[in-house]
């Protein structure tokens, strides 16, 4: 990590049910001692879409280049970035190796965008394993799940 940046502590999580069904998404960064939450949903969606939309709204609330250790439950994000998914799904025209389309290209274009403005580690954390930061992101999301179940 760059030194002279500030660095941004950054939890997200998605949670949904039935997949598709409703679903929620929450973000958690801290920075100095200062934390933000943020949360959202959607009536009808993946988890994927809700742990992606967790951490497009993580980045798209830094207001300057930043450092930052994201840390995230979703196998799906992590290892997109650093086992170097991506740039097969780039290379190949965002087709899988199964050669097929690769889902949620629309969200996973704008994460690329957003990630590119920072210096992201992208760090995996076991759900539901009493990660403190993890697990009130896990109840912001579900909170929205059923807010949008209910809907």
């Amino acid at each position: 990590m760059n030194e002279s940046l500030k660095t941004v502590v950054v939890y997200t999580d998605g949670a949904c049910s039935g997949n598709p069904g409703p679903g929620g998404w929450a973000a958690i960064l801290s920075c100095n001692g200062h934390e933000r939450e943020l949360s959202g949903g959607e009536r009808q969606t993946t988890n994927n879409r809700m742990e992606l939309h967790a951490v497009i709204a993580a980045l798209q609330n830094l207001r300057e280049r930043c450092a930052v250790q994201l840390h995230t439950d979703s196998k799906y994000i992590v290892q997109a970035f650093n086992d170097r998914w991506i740039a097969g799904w780039q290379r190949r025209g965002w087709m899988t190796t199964a050669k097929k389309p690769v889902a949620n290209q629309d969200l996973w274009e704008q994460l690329i965008e957003l990630a590119s403005g920072h210096e992201v580690e992208w760090i995996w954390v076991r759900g539901h394993a009493n990660v403190v930061l993890n697990e009130r992101c896990d109840r912001l999301a579900v909170a929205q799940r059923d807010l949008h179940r209910a809907a």
